[in-house]
């Protein structure tokens, strides 16, 4: 397939619905291999999604030996792995912290961050010995400026972007770029995990007055690891609807 990323291999996470799926038919229709690692591949239509996978593989990012699997199984499927999109992401419960279960706030860490780390550990090597490799993290809005009664998640997305700047510094003059993206609230399945009055204040924060489009963040995505991004790494980039006031 010819575009822009011909002849690349690309793995998204949580890529069977949402905006991972989102991400995934951008980056098939550039051109790319596209893996698609979720830990429920039911969702996925290859017909309606108007691509087929090179590889379809169930993983749960928040178990490292399941990531281990998966990048196994990818690379025996397509020989390599030169972008990673680490989308796979929970909000968990909204409620104020003194009420916030403990569980939950480990189950979010575990997948919104730990999940990120598991990812890149397991993909970096093969990156670094190629001398070529496209990281891009999905943190959010609420990972820079905190959003009140969903503290595990604005905690763990805050995190992402500690860790993206943090091994881009490791990785600079590898060849692999690792780069993060803050979107604002997206219309998603994860709105389920939400009440009315949460997703009606968050809206009211952003100054265009809509939320944020699928095929807006998966534009974005395409740009940030196809062949025009060559001297950005360690950055989060915005996609705020002109709420990036912090």
């Amino acid at each position: 397939m010819s575009g822009p990323l011909a002849g690349r291999v690309a793995i998204v996470t949580g890529a069977a619905r949402g905006i991972g799926l989102g991400i995934a038919q951008r980056l098939a229709g550039d051109g790319a291999a596209v893996a698609i690692w979720d830990r429920d591949l039911a969702p996925f239509d290859a017909k309606a999604a108007g691509f087929a996978p090179v590889a379809l593989v169930e993983a749960d990012v928040a178990d490292l030996a399941s990531v281990e699997r998966a990048h196994a199984e990818t690379l025996a499927r397509a020989g390599r792995v030169d972008i990673l999109v680490n989308n796979a992401g929970v909000n968990g419960p909204v409620a104020p912290t003194w009420e916030y279960p403990v569980d939950a706030w480990h189950r979010v860490l575990a997948i919104d961050l730990t999940g990120v780390f598991h990812c890149c550990r397991t993909v970096i090597p093969g990156m670094r010995a190629a001398g070529h490799g496209r990281i891009l993290n999905i943190s959010s809005a609420a990972g820079k400026e905190g959003v009140q009664n969903i503290a595990a998640y604005a905690a763990a997305k805050a995190g992402v972007i500690g860790y993206t700047k943090s091994i881009a510094r490791e990785l600079v003059g590898s060849g692999v770029l690792v780069n993060a993206l803050a979107p604002v609230m997206t219309e998603t399945e994860l709105f389920r995990e939400m009440t009315a009055e949460h997703i009606a204040s968050t809206k009211a924060k952003i100054p265009m007055g809509r939320l944020l489009t699928i095929p807006e963040i998966a534009s974005m995505v395409a740009w940030v690891v196809g062949p025009e991004c060559t001297f950005c790494t360690g950055f989060t980039f915005d996609l705020s609807g002109g709420r990036a006031t912090y």
